[in-house]
């Protein structure tokens, strides 16, 4: 047995109390600190070969442990930048060095640049829609950009395409006019079975152009005797309203030049469409071409009705930006209208608790915790992004108190060790006096 061995071992297993006490401190620092994950310290024995009768001490080493992947108290607030994630997955964060990293530290709030930014400085990635819905890279970071909300200004969108669905009565009568005087001919001939509907769709500088629509049962095919039921065609022709007449009883004829579309809707004996419903809006005072899609009418023994839904946004401002669950930023415009501007995903490693983690709470992957993956949120296991909400730390505080006690206690009795030992020192070298 080596006195200055067991002294040495005392000494080991006081640098392992100060290591714990340094987890339990970094701990009780960030109790609240927003997304940060408790650390521990685990203990593992070092043994010396002994011979004989005699026992060598060994010592103690100590290593870090993460709790990375415990999920911590989701908290609401009042703001909607703040971002929780509910379940697996980090948010992709970029330091002023342009490297992506991994937090889940979402308390953003808007820069001088209009640029989400967290407590630390770092900026929240996403996708652009500036090119349509965009797809998920899932190996890399490739193609994501800073979430930036400033949406200064107005905003108008041209209508490019739209959708019009409802019923037609069948028990509508074959309009008694000649194709020639249909409503297509832009002739004031429609009786009480041409039903009208109007639709409003958006210019390029963002200004309302509403659209009327005629729609006339035109023939009728003469149904088997067993079947009551009877397959239809109708007309469907649109027109400027501003072009509409004015002061008479109706609003044919309609001036610069009439229809601005005309197609034909086929119903089988069912009241089921068997045509495709598509017809086209080619405005000439305008330019444009809205594609609409018909094809959500049906033929069957109702009142008539009418919905249409098209694309495009009125000249209005920006009044809020909004987040849902699956990571879409929205810009909200003073109309009730919305428009998506990114798409926020989360990434996610095999191993999280093997991250490295870095400072501004902040992780980078590594070889033991394996490749990052990158997937929308609620896709491939990714949790779900909250809005107004924030993700706590998930420090046990009343256990960081009792691991403090506990630490100083084991730090005193390993210095009682290394005391006990320097005495016996003390007496052999008083042997000789």
């Amino acid at each position: 047995m080596s006195i200055f061995g067991s002294m040495k071992t005392a000494v080991s297993g006081m640098n392992a109390q100060a290591n714990r006490l340094s987890t339990v401190a970094d701990n009780i620092a960030n109790v609240n600190t927003t997304g940060y994950k408790a650390v521990s310290t685990s203990f593992s024995s070092l043994v010396l070969p002994s011979s004989g009768g005699n026992y060598n001490s060994g010592g103690v080493q100590t290593s870090v442990r993460q709790a990375v992947s415990d999920q911590g108290d989701i908290s609401y607030t009042t703001s909607g930048t703040d971002l929780a994630i509910s379940g697996d997955g980090f948010f992709i964060v970029q330091g002023a060095d342009g490297t992506p990293v991994l937090t889940r530290a979402g308390d953003f709030t808007k820069d001088d640049e209009g640029n989400l930014v967290n407590a630390a400085g770092f900026q929240l990635m996403g996708y652009s829609y500036d090119s349509g819905a965009p797809a998920v890279v899932v190996n890399g970071f490739d193609g994501l950009v800073p979430v930036n909300v400033n949406q200064d200004g107005l905003t108008a969108i041209a209508s490019t395409s739209g959708i019009f669905k409802g019923n037609l009565d069948s028990n509508a009568k074959i309009a008694p006019v000649a194709p020639a005087t249909a409503p297509s001919a832009n002739l004031a001939t429609t009786t009480a079975d041409t039903k009208k509907v109007s639709m409003v769709a958006y210019d390029r500088l963002g200004n309302k152009v509403m659209y009327d629509f005629y729609f006339t049962k035109s023939s009728v095919v003469t149904p088997p005797p067993a079947s009551p039921a009877t397959a239809a065609t109708w007309e469907v022709a649109m027109f400027r309203n501003a072009n509409a007449a004015v002061g008479g009883t109706t609003s044919f004829p309609y001036s610069a030049g009439g229809a601005v579309g005309t197609g034909t809707l086929t119903f089988d004996a069912n009241g089921k469409m068997t045509s495709t419903g598509a017809v086209t809006i080619a405005d000439t005072v305008t330019g444009q071409s809205i594609a609409m899609d018909l094809s959500g009418f049906t033929q069957l023994g109702a009142d008539f009705s009418g919905t249409g839904t098209p694309n495009g946004q009125a000249a209005t401002p920006v009044k809020d930006v909004t987040i849902d669950g699956d990571g879409i930023v929205y810009a909200k415009y003073e109309d009730g209208s919305t428009k998506p501007l990114y798409r926020v995903p989360l990434a996610n490693v095999a191993s999280p608790d093997k991250l490295t983690l870095m400072s501004g709470n902040v992780y980078s992957a590594n070889g033991q915790s394996g490749v990052t993956v990158t997937g929308f949120p609620q896709t491939n296991g990714l949790g779900t992004i909250k809005s107004g909400a924030l993700e706590g730390s998930n420090v046990d505080l009343a256990g960081e108190l009792t691991e403090m006690i506990e630490s100083q206690r084991s730090y005193t009795a390993n210095s009682k060790v290394f005391q006990t030992g320097s005495d016996i020192m003390d007496v052999l070298v008083n042997l000789k006096r």
